[in-house]
Order: structure tokens, then C-alpha cells, then sequence
């Protein structure tokens, strides 16, 4: 299946904490937030959004450091944190007046942020739909095989060298994790944030935080802390189930799939869903949407 590069979306921008977020802001009626993980930006929603922009105001940030957003100065260990990325968010969604009846769209690392936000914002959610995202803290026994020593090599003291220098995560992890690899046009847009190693260090404090047996501690207990939320909220959620899929399986899926008031669907995807199969993702979310008072 060809994926179309096209972006039709223009950014608009809004000052955070002395650095400007850019976002994607189309359509109207009640807020439909879409948040990317990593290695990606708002561009990975550019054919889902068609979907959805007719049954509300589709917002799709960049994270911090992350697509047409600024980069935070001096990077280092720790500048990109969760709690970092957390604020940014909560603060851009605050700014541009998301306000009640949010509806969140979550994938990778947006998802645990999306997750985070809407528990500490029960009173302004609609509902939440998600796909390949963290829904609880993990062993390394959950992890991918073919993707567990290159994830331990990045949480070692050659993450630097990895990701940083060789720049892995863009350049082997992002393409390897779809059904068919990208086209060369979207592999520039997602290249393009990262031309040097100082701007890679997004790239690299992702993996550094995944909760794996309890580490980081801080994450782990904000991920075991939204997970415990989800699994007693009656908040409406769409789990997309994707085939094969690569995180949200095994453990992980059958814990989802005791969550309450969850509609699950199916769609063909690896990792990165939105690249594999935009359209039966976007189609998906707008069906249940359309079913939801």
C-alpha cells in the first residue's frame, strides 16, 4: 500500500516557557487532540486527520524538541525527560484552549503523555482512542526480541554513539518498524528535526525512558499510576489493535482488554500504525466517535 508524504496541514505556533510549539489546528466543534511518540511529530497523523476533521477541532502538537518545535539549550542527560515533555504539553494545551470533551488519538510516547493528561484531567475528556502505545510498566521480557538488544545498547553508556552519532533511531528503528518501510520523501520529513547530534538528544531520552523493571523509577510510577486510572475509569476508549503489532501485545493487550467501557478494532500495522494503515485507523476512530453521546 503507497502512504501518501503529503502534507496539507500548515503549523501554527504558540510561545511555551520561552520556546515556541508548533501544532496542527483544523476543523472545529469539540477538541480532538493527537499526540505522536518518537521518533515522529505531527506529521505522522497527515492522513488520519482527513478522517477526523469533519467531527471536531483536530489539534496535533509537535513535543518539545521534537518536529518544527524549538530544541531546549545545552541538552543533556535528563533535559527531555517525561516530566519535561508533560509540562510542555499540558502548558501548549492549556494556551491553545482545548477546553472540555477532549477527545485524545495516542500513539507511542503520546500515548503515556496523552494517558498521564487525562488523568490528571478526568472532568475534560470525552474519550480516548490508542494504539502501540505503554499501558504499564514492563519487563524486558514484554519487549520486542529482534528490538531488545538494540534497546538496551541505547539505555547503555553507547546510547550516545547510537543515537546521537549514528542517529539509529531515525535512520534503522523508525523505517524497520513499519510493514513496508517509508517512502523516501516522508523519511526526510521525520529526518529532518535531527541534522546534528546535539538535536538527536529527543531521540535518545525516549528509550532511556521506557519503564523497564522499575527503571526509571519516576516514569515507572507514572505509568503504573494512569494505568491504575484506566483501569477503573469509565472513560469511553478505542483500543487499535494492530497486526502484528510490536508493543502493545502479549501481557500488555490482554491487561487492555479487561479495561472498561473499551471498544477494540483491528487494523494491519507494525509499530508505527498511522504509516501503515491510515486510513483503517482514521476510519476506525471516526466510526466510534460517531457512536459516542
Amino acid at each position: 500500500m503507497t502512504v501518501s508524504p503529503e502534507d496539507r496541514y500548515p503549523r501554527s505556533r504558540v510561545r511555551i516557557k520561552d520556546h515556541e510549539m508548533a501544532y496542527v489546528d483544523t476543523g472545529e466543534g469539540d477538541p480532538i487532540v493527537l499526540l505522536h511518540g518518537n521518533p515522529t511529530s505531527s506529521y505522522l497523523w497527515r492522513n488520519v486527520i482527513p478522517h477526523l476533521a469533519g467531527l471536531g477541532r483536530c489539534i496535533a502538537p509537535d513535543l518539545i524538541g521534537m518536529g518544527e518545535s524549538d530544541k531546549l539549550p545545552d541538552p543533556g542527560r535528563g533535559t527531555y525527560s517525561f516530566a519535561t515533555h508533560a509540562e510542555f504539553l499540558a502548558d501548549l494545551l492549556a494556551e491553545v484552549q482545548v477546553g472540555d470533551r477532549v477527545t485524545l488519538v495516542l500513539h507511542d510516547w503520546g500515548g503515556a503523555l496523552g494517558f498521564d493528561w487525562a488523568r490528571r484531567n478526568p472532568e475534560k475528556v470525552r474519550a480516548i482512542a490508542f494504539t502501540e502505545t505503554i499501558v504499564t510498566p514492563l519487563l524486558w521480557a514484554d519487549w520486542p526480541r529482534a528490538a531488545k538488544s538494540v534497546f538496551q545498547g541505547m539505555r547503555s553508556d553507547h546510547g550516545e554513539e547510537l543515537v546521537l552519532e549514528r542517529n539509529t533511531f531515525v535512520e534503522r528503528i523508525l523505517p524497520a518498524s513499519t510493514l513496508h518501510g517509508l517512502s523516501p520523501e516522508a523519511h526526510d520529513r521525520y529526518r529532518a528535526p535531527y541534522p546534528t547530534p546535539e538535536s538527536r538528544w529527543p531521540t535518545l531520552e525516549w528509550p532511556r525512558n521506557i519503564p523497564i523493571e522499575h527503571v526509571p523509577p519516576k516514569v515507572h510510577d507514572v505509568v503504573d499510576t494512569y494505568g491504575e486510572w484506566l483501569a477503573t475509569s469509565d472513560v469511553p476508549k478505542l483500543f487499535v489493535d494492530a497486526d502484528p503489532g510490536s508493543i502493545l501485545v502479549g501481557r500488555q493487550r490482554e491487561l487492555v482488554r479487561r479495561w472498561p467501557n473499551l471498544t477494540e478494532v483491528q487494523v494491519p500495522g507494525n509499530h508505527f500504525v498511522p504509516e501503515d494503515s491510515p486510513d483503517e485507523l482514521g476510519t476506525a476512530i471516526a466510526d466510534w466517535l460517531r457512536g459516542l453521546p
